[in-house]
């Protein structure tokens, strides 16, 4: 009688343990499954995106830089970060898309989409894969890269480059207004597409480096007319009074003929070599890839002139 009743216990007792592996094994599942998304709060609501994402597609090149930065993945990019040099190491693999490039986009299989909210057929996109927008401005350049950090879950490591580089630029502030007096004004200009603009302080081509964290001193004119809208459109007749002691000139090398004017030529910066020229194409943004670029840019011309 006891052997009886021992079996049918031991089976018993062997059921139960089983049953507790089986849930714990789908509880483990579950939290390996949940552990692989997460609700990152939009600017057009709560969306599920991977938590470690592995194929981005960034149809908004102000925000591709901030990708490469933390070290993730890109599979498709627009023109616009195709033709930085800046940014070729990161996505010499990456294919050129387009808002409308819709099968392509489908072929590279992302698993995240970043675009911006102008960008085309945006219901469609969200049904490749996860699809977040940014408005450009709506945040301050370096918040907007803390900001990605949190989609792409590196935001500590998007923080403690914020910080540092805030360190450095600042640092660097401090020397170049020892080298170039504290009431020197620069002026940020660009010529693209035969046109002339002077720019704000937040407007890329290194204006936040130069009046955000150095705390150089814009001209007067430049203030009135750009720091509200970012940037300001001007002919070479008007130049001289939007030219400050120094100038940083991005260019796209097209049409730079106003530079052989005598109205260009008799710029005290121009005459006294107080100009320092970039690539256009590497200067439009204010993501990590390129603020790096610009500070030391920035120091190399700033402090080995005269």
């Amino acid at each position: 009688m006891k052997k009886t009743v021992i079996i049918p216990f031991l089976m018993l007792l062997v059921l139960v343990i089983s049953a507790c592996g089986n849930n714990s094994e789908k509880t483990a599942t579950a939290e390996e499954e949940q552990a692989e998304t997460f609700t990152y709060e939009s600017e057009n609501g709560p969306i599920e995106v991977p938590a470690d994402p592995q194929r981005v597609v960034v149809l908004a090149a102000f925000n591709a830089g901030s990708v490469m930065a933390l070290d993730v993945n890109l599979v498709g990019v627009d023109s616009w970060a195709k033709m930085n040099e800046r940014y070729a190491p990161y996505i010499e693999d990456a294919e050129e898309v387009t808002d409308e490039s819709l099968e392509k986009i489908i072929e590279l299989d992302p698993d995240l989409i970043i675009a911006a909210p102008t960008s085309n057929n945006l219901d469609k996109l969200g049904e490749i894969a996860p699809t977040v927008t940014y408005t450009y401005g709506e945040l301050d350049y370096l918040s907007q890269h803390v900001e990605i950090g949190k989609l792409l879950n590196k935001e500590e490591e998007a923080q403690a480059w914020v910080d540092d580089f805030k360190e450095r630029a600042q640092a660097a502030g401090v020397e170049v207004k020892e080298k170039i007096g504290e009431d020197a004004t620069v002026t940020v200009m660009e010529n693209f597409d035969k046109q002339l603009y002077v720019f704000g302080d937040n407007w890329g081509r290194g204006t936040e480096i130069l009046y955000q964290e150095m705390k150089l001193e814009m001209p007067e004119k430049v203030k009135e007319m750009a720091l509200n809208e970012g940037y300001y459109a001007l002919s070479v007749e008007v130049l001289p009074e939007y030219a400050g002691d120094y100038m940083i000139v991005s260019s796209d090398g097209v049409d730079t003929a106003y530079q052989e004017t005598e109205t260009y030529k008799n710029i005290p910066a121009v005459a006294n070599e107080r100009v320092f020229t970039a690539n256009a194409s590497e200067f439009y943004y204010n993501d990590p890839i390129t603020l790096d670029f610009q500070l030391d840019f920035f120091t190399e011309s700033f402090l080995g002139s005269n």
